[in-house]
């Protein structure tokens, strides 16, 4: 399992996609970007449908993602969906000895959802802190481009 953080943007892009009959069809689909800003999205957008050789294009959104890290699985049927699991992290204040508990957002990569539940447990098991996992619930993404990549 691979994770990676960034400031992480969804793109809606309009293009027409070739159906398994090859006929064309106009779709509008979510991907996720790691940018540092708006335009740097949009620009990382386009020339991923030019390398992809979308046919007539065109950026419809762009907007700030609710979460900075990405779980990537291992299994080769995990390309197929993402997810935004929510975690709640519990702590404890030590000056009030109360039970403070903050919200964190994930995307995962996963079959389904129990795929990306184990996922979440396989990556926050490795740690020593104290979670609940709130929701997981699929999202509009069909792909995530990190900022290296090429």
């Amino acid at each position: 399992m691979q994770t990676r953080t960034g400031q992480f943007f969804e793109v809606t892009l309009s293009y027409n996609k070739t159906q398994e009959d090859g006929g064309l069809k106009k779709v509008c689909e979510v991907f996720a970007i790691d940018a540092m800003s708006f335009s740097e999205a949009e620009a990382k957008m386009i020339k991923e449908a030019e390398a992809y050789h979308y046919d007539d294009y065109s950026v419809k959104a762009i907007k700030k993602a609710n979460y900075k890290e990405v779980f990537f699985g291992d299994d080769d049927d995990d390309d197929i969906k993402y997810y935004v699991s929510t975690l709640s992290f519990i702590s404890i204040d030590e000056k009030s000895e109360k039970e403070k508990r903050s919200n964190v957002n994930y995307l995962v990569m996963a079959s389904n959802i129990k795929a990306a539940i184990r996922h979440i447990d396989e990556v926050m098991g490795k740690t020593m802190i104290d979670y609940e996992s709130i929701s997981v619930k699929e999202s509009k993404v069909v792909d995530v481009f990190m900022h290296d990549d090429k």
